[in-house]
This record gives C-alpha cells, sequence and structure tokens, in this order.
C-alpha cells in the first residue's frame, strides 16, 4: 500500500544519499525492479521520507525497490528489490 501523494517525492530526494554512499551520480541510472520488471530512472522512483529512513518504490506496481536508512553516521542500503542498475 502507498502512502498519500502529498508524501511522495521523486528519486532526485535521495540523489545526494546515494551519491554520498556509491560516489557517482546515480538518479539518472536506469533502475529495473525485481518484482515487475519496469525500468525507469531513479529520478522516477516514488520515494518517502517519512520513516526512519528513506524507502523508494517502483512508479508501476509500488514494490520496495531501496531502502537507505543512516545510523550513527553510517548509511545502510538495502537493495533487494532491484532486479538491476545500470550507470
Amino acid at each position: 500500500m502507498s502512502a498519500p501523494a502529498s508524501t511522495c517525492l521523486d528519486g532526485n530526494a535521495i540523489g545526494g544519499l546515494l551519491l554520498q554512499v556509491f560516489g557517482t551520480e546515480l538518479t539518472a541510472a536506469m533502475a529495473t525492479c525485481a518484482g515487475c520488471g519496469a525500468r525507469g530512472h531513479v529520478a522516477e522512483l516514488e520515494v518517502y521520507l517519512r520513516g526512519p529512513g528513506a524507502v523508494a518504490r517502483c512508479r508501476a506496481c509500488g514494490a520496495v525497490v531501496m531502502v537507505l536508512v543512516t545510523i550513527r553516521g553510517v548509511t545502510c542500503v538495502d537493495v533487494a528489490g532491484l532486479a538491476a542498475l545500470e550507470a
């Protein structure tokens, strides 16, 4: 279930954090959802920032594609929902 549209941002909202973690600009990278196979730019993902971290969901099916949580200065990234990420 998705959160109300008013709390949804696009993937650009996590661009800086992705740059910190991976050392490269990834908002223009192509992400493939492991749930439905939809492809799109990371910038097109639906991002929710209301939890303890950032959750990026597929625009096509709503599946969680990526979760980023920063704890004590360390950012943990779960990309289990990505079938592929092509920079």
